[in-house]
């Protein structure tokens, strides 16, 4: 909203050209979302606490030692995030963007997806929610929708093509099965951080890597000129992408602030499905949607470990681990809850930075 009203003034006031500059309105947006965050974070803790007399469902058949400490937890804590990261992109981004609004539309549909979940959960006091049949169609339905109106405002040469990381300019053209893969990117990413998201500080971690690693990517594919220096395609105002990626950054540090261990509150599915929809949509509409998977390879191997642990157990009887998602892997085997989020965050920056080098690495 600052850019969208005062570049009309600019020419009158010089210093008011500082708007112009992405890097500028992108620090902006960091700190006006953190600081959004941390200062509504105590009262709206407080307010999900008297709403939620008895906190988050804990899972029965999950870690036992859950059941002691994190009983009592306020969830969707998302809804933080979600406040903060919306006045943020408002106040800073260009609202003409229909990228911006579209990515954001994503963003709160997923959002809204994970509200209705985790009441249901509240209602019930269960931590089964919404039928998982049911919320993937609402989550495909969604996708299927920002394919359809990106496809329209992209480069018609880049409509339905997947570009390979690690090559120069190999692509394929998928045609209208582009639909369901770029769909299942989106739902993937969405449903994986919601895995991931079972420690405290354990997925708001690497969300925030992520965004910050696509928050490059937006920049450069928004650029024709590192665009063009990079070979990797030219896709106008992407640049505008730089801003929520950044504003992610800034909602999910001041939620930190308090969903560090031991956590006052959990994002629950209301973030974690925002979250992962949001940057689903961002590595689709910048036309990385394979470089996510090395980028967001965490939240790639909470959900392998899910995926291999049932299909082990129904095929063989038994489990691979000793419990999945793998973090609660670690977790049985006697690693501390602080080791294993470090750990994982660490692995998370390595990941995102050989995500990076794949723009140079051609």
């Amino acid at each position: 909203m600052f850019y969208y009203y005062l570049t009309q003034y600019i020419d009158s006031f010089n210093f008011l050209n500082l708007f112009n500059y992405l890097t500028f309105r992108a620090g902006g947006a960091l700190f006006t979302a953190f600081f959004i965050s941390l200062f509504l974070g105590p009262k709206f803790i407080k307010k999900l606490k008297s709403v939620q007399k008895n906190g988050q469902p804990i899972r029965k058949d999950g870690p036992k030692n859950h059941l002691i400490t994190k009983v009592g937890t306020p969830t969707m804590g998302g809804m933080l995030i979600l406040i903060s990261l919306f006045i943020s992109v408002i106040l800073w981004t260009d609202l003409s963007s229909k990228l911006v609004w579209l990515v954001f539309g994503v963003t709160i549909c997923f959002g809204l997806i994970g509200a209705f979940d985790d009441y249901k959960k509240l209602k019930n006091n269960s931590s089964e929610g919404i039928k998982s049949g049911l919320r993937l169609v609402l989550e495909f339905g969604v996708s299927f929708l920002f394919i359809y109106f990106i496809n329209n405002i992209v480069n018609p040469e880049y409509k339905n093509i997947v570009f390979v990381p690690f090559t120069k300019g190999l692509y394929f053209d998928l045609g209208n099965f582009y639909y369901l893969f770029a769909s299942i990117v989106i739902v993937g990413c969405a449903n994986s951080v919601n895995l991931t998201d079972g420690l405290d500080g354990l997925a708001i971690g690497p969300i925030m890597v992520t965004a910050l690693s696509f928050a490059f990517i937006a920049y450069f594919t928004g650029n024709f000129i590192y665009s063009e220096y990079l070979k990797i395609p030219y896709v106008s105002d992407t640049g505008e992408l730089v801003i929520i990626c950044v504003a992610l950054i800034g909602s999910g540090l001041g939620f930190l602030w308090y969903n560090a261990p031991p956590a006052m509150v959990f994002m629950g599915d209301t973030g974690s499905l925002s979250m992962g929809g949001a940057i689903g949509a961002i590595a689709v509409a910048t036309k990385h949607e394979i470089i996510l998977s090395i980028i967001g390879g965490i939240f790639v191997l909470e959900a392998l470990s899910v995926f291999a642990q049932v299909i082990s157990f129904k095929t063989t009887g038994k489990r691979i681990f000793r419990m999945a998602p793998i973090h609660h892997h670690f977790e049985q085997k006697g690693w501390s809850e602080s080791t294993i989020v470090i750990r994982f965050w660490i692995i998370s920056i390595i990941l995102a930075l050989v995500g990076l080098a794949s723009l140079k690495l051609r």
